[in-house]
């Protein structure tokens, strides 16, 4: 199950991952993505620890974590589900973006 706000949404295991990451940080305590030109099918997902976001962002809320998201970014991530894998080829956060016509291997690379 996943809290929906303008059609991105965050998974509890997601949510659960950043409240264990955020907790042993001294101030950044929000997870902000974007999206940058760049990698190698286009565009590129960017995770960083921020101690908050802007008044545009869009803020994603689930069991304590937050998420910021810029409006530019928005703009490529909607209808997207973020989420975080832990199985036996890794553990990593990943977007399930419907947006993108291509990905690579990494899964933090795509086209549209």
């Amino acid at each position: 199950m996943t809290t929906e706000t303008q059609s991105v949404t965050l998974s509890e295991s997601a949510a659960q991952r950043i409240n264990e990451i955020v907790a042993n940080e001294p101030k950044a305590k929000v997870l902000r993505i974007s999206v940058e030109g760049g990698g190698c099918s286009g565009f590129q997902y960017k995770f960083d620890l921020v101690e908050a976001g802007d008044s545009e962002d869009l803020i994603l809320e689930r069991s304590g974590a937050k998420v910021v998201i810029d409006p530019v970014s928005l703009q490529f991530l909607g209808g997207s589900e973020i989420d975080f894998i832990d199985d036996l080829m890794g553990a990593s956060f990943q977007i399930k973006n419907p947006n993108a016509t291509a990905s690579c291997g990494c899964g933090t690379s795509f086209s549209i």
